[in-house]
């Protein structure tokens, strides 16, 4: 059984950093598996922050350019989120997302919460 688990979050003042994990189990990342990270607040659908492949570009969602990074290590299985010079308008549940072999999976969620 597929099963990612994210951690990291919390509460952070304005301009303050926090770092995201998603740890894999289950699942072994291959070279093509799209990974990213996902934010969603209330009333709002949720919306791609960071995505990246293997050997590929990463993806950012034009509010975190220069802020965000995303980072994958293989051989853990883990993708990482770097957010720095945080923002009160990043609040949100963040999800990790693995799509890999025609299959998405999705972790549960981890509250990052930012204060004026």
């Amino acid at each position: 059984q597929v099963q990612l688990v994210e951690s990291g979050g919390g509460l952070v003042q304005a301009g303050g950093s926090l770092r995201l994990s998603c740890a894999a189990s289950g699942i072994i990342f291959s070279i093509n598996a799209m990974v990213g990270w996902y934010r969603q607040t209330p009333g709002k659908q949720r919306e791609l922050v960071a995505a990246i492949i293997s050997g590929g570009s990463p993806n950012y969602a034009d509010s975190v350019k220069g802020r965000f990074t995303i980072s994958r290590d293989n051989a853990k299985n883990t993708v990482y989120l770097q957010m720095n010079s945080l923002k009160p308008e990043d609040t949100g549940v963040y999800y990790c997302k693995v799509d890999q072999n025609f299959r998405v999976y999705w972790g549960q969620g981890t509250q990052v919460t930012v204060s004026s």
